[in-house]
């Protein structure tokens, strides 16, 4: 029984072979093959898989380059992303070196720490400003440094004589920092201005 079936089945796909051979031909008024017009039709046919061929070709280069663009977008804004975050998490720990450096700044008070604890203290510091270092931060603000409203802002403003001084950095309230060469936090100084003599 499963042969018989399985002979149909062969049978029937052969015909279909034969027929799409048949329309492959061209034939004329008596049966016979006109290869003038078969010729004719293959040459068609030819041309018709070449037009086709080309349109595949056209879409498909097109979409590969759609989707290489699209792949570098997307790994932009993954890295633009990543770079946030990165930003976010180390501004966050800018307060904690704030706190670290204004227990510092009272050196009478910081001096009558006990030694060891105010080692582990420092340990705990340097560590922290390790971590900034490995992922590029780096602080601004420095006295005596010429004011640059990009990496600083101006508290206020300290009376000199000394005509040199005048628009240079002559205290640091709070440090700044730069992630590369992107400032994530301007550093508050107050800066000098020359007033004449009387």
């Amino acid at each position: 029984m499963q042969d018989e079936e399985i002979k149909k089945e062969s049978e029937k796909n052969e015909s279909e072979i034969d027929t799409t051979e048949v329309e492959e031909f061209e034939f004329n008024e008596d049966g016979e093959e006109d290869l003038k017009k078969t010729l004719k039709k293959l040459r068609a046919d030819l041309k018709q898989a070449k037009k086709e061929k080309e349109e595949y070709l056209t879409g498909w280069q097109k979409e590969r380059a759609e989707f290489a663009n699209y792949r570098k977008e997307e790994d932009n804004r993954r890295a633009l992303f990543s770079e946030a975050v990165r930003e976010r998490i180390l501004t966050r720990f800018l307060s904690v070196v704030d706190s670290f450096n204004m227990a510092f700044q009272n050196k009478e008070a910081w001096g009558k720490v006990d030694a060891s604890w105010r080692k582990g203290v420092e340990y705990i510091y340097s560590q922290l400003h390790t971590i900034f270092e490995e992922y590029g931060v780096k602080s601004v603000g420095e006295v005596g440094e010429a004011f640059d409203p990009n990496i600083h802002e101006s508290i206020n403003v300290v009376e000199t004589e000394k005509k040199e001084l005048e628009h240079t950095v002559a205290e640091v309230i709070q440090k700044g920092y730069k992630l590369g060469e992107r400032v994530i936090r301007p550093a508050r100084v107050n800066v000098y201005e020359y007033k004449e003599p009387n």
